[in-house]
């Protein structure tokens, strides 16, 4: 048997290593959708080991914030995964440390952390695109919430292991009004939050319309690699949360068997994979809508989760 701090410990390296993997695979695939033959699978992985040789330059006006930002957003990465459920259906000893708020929290110091690190480089590229993440951010942030309202309501707990116990317990769960209208608000939220929401492409490079981009243009070397490699880890934590609390919470561990955690890291990824397919499938059909249809975007979201709360208070969760 594999001892519960053996597979806290495993949930962490399956978000870190494989976070890599699931952004190489869904960038090979939206490049197969553009006709084009995109880069190699492994490709993160050559371009953090690249990024992490490379020598760090710093601008001359700013403070000890900018190098601070990208250690304090990857650090706060790999405490998400301790919390939520990566590989097991039961709880470990540190899920229960905190709930899909509390995460919630720590995913939004991170994008702080990230955004006053570009505020600080004093590029006015890096701080407009500091300006739209935080602006957006706070758009998104009621959405949450709300979508922990209707978990709540579901469970009469916020825990994320609770509310995949509730789904797996019955299909029925899983197609309940309420329960449907929070899942789609999330799955919007992690389009936004991903990067792929349909206004503006995730890996843009125009001013006038980048935002992820923008706040990570004045990094160079290993501060660089971090940023990168938290924003694949940002990315397979949405889409574990979605998967495994709302979603399809399958294909877990329900004891400590060597084989049963073996078998869930590659169940893990291939959801995850197979989410981001879906992901890029969206943002490659729709066409990109001006910058500020991101508010009617979020606003659609708050909506879906503000009417899950009512239903679930009208009796259909």
């Amino acid at each position: 048997m594999v001892p519960p701090q053996g597979v806290q410990a495993l949930q962490v390296l399956t978000i870190l290593l494989g976070a890599p993997l699931v952004s190489g695979v869904i960038s090979h695939v939206e490049a197969r959708l553009q006709g084009r033959r995109g880069p190699r699978v492994l490709q993160p992985y050559y371009d953090l080991a690249k990024l992490f040789r490379k020598e760090t330059v710093v601008p001359e006006e700013s403070s000890w914030v900018f190098l601070a930002g990208p250690v304090v957003a990857f650090g706060c990465y790999l405490i998400v995964p301790l919390l939520i459920p990566v590989l097991t259906t039961y709880g470990l000893p540190l899920g229960y440390m905190g709930d899909i708020l509390g995460g919630g929290f720590i995913l939004a110091f991170a994008g702080f952390s990230v955004a006053m690190a570009g505020t600080e480089s004093g590029a006015p590229y890096a701080q407009l695109g500091s300006s739209r993440a935080m602006t957006f951010g706070a758009l998104i942030e009621p959405t949450i919430l709300f979508v922990v309202f209707a978990v709540a309501l579901i469970t009469s707990t916020d825990l994320p292991y609770a509310l995949a116990a509730t789904v797996r317990s019955s299909a029925s769960e899983v197609v309940s009004p309420g329960h449907v209208l929070a899942a789609v608000a999330f799955f919007l939220v992690v389009l936004a939050d991903t990067g792929r929401v349909p206004v503006e492409t995730h890996s843009g490079t125009l001013e006038l319309g980048m935002i992820d981009e923008g706040r990570t243009l004045e990094h160079s070397g290993p501060p660089l690699a971090l940023l990168q490699w938290g924003s694949a880890m940002k990315q397979l934590i949405l889409y574990t949360i979605l998967i495994d609390v709302f979603v399809a919470p399958w294909g877990l561990a329900a004891s400590g068997s060597p084989v049963s955690v073996a078998l869930s890291i590659p169940a893990l990824l291939a959801k995850a994979v197979l989410l981001g397919c879906i992901f890029a499938v969206i943002d490659n059909l729709f066409s990109k809508l001006r910058l500020f249809k991101i508010t009617e975007f979020l606003a659609a979201a708050f909506l879906l989760a503000v009417l899950a709360v009512f239903v679930f208070y009208a009796g259909g969760g």
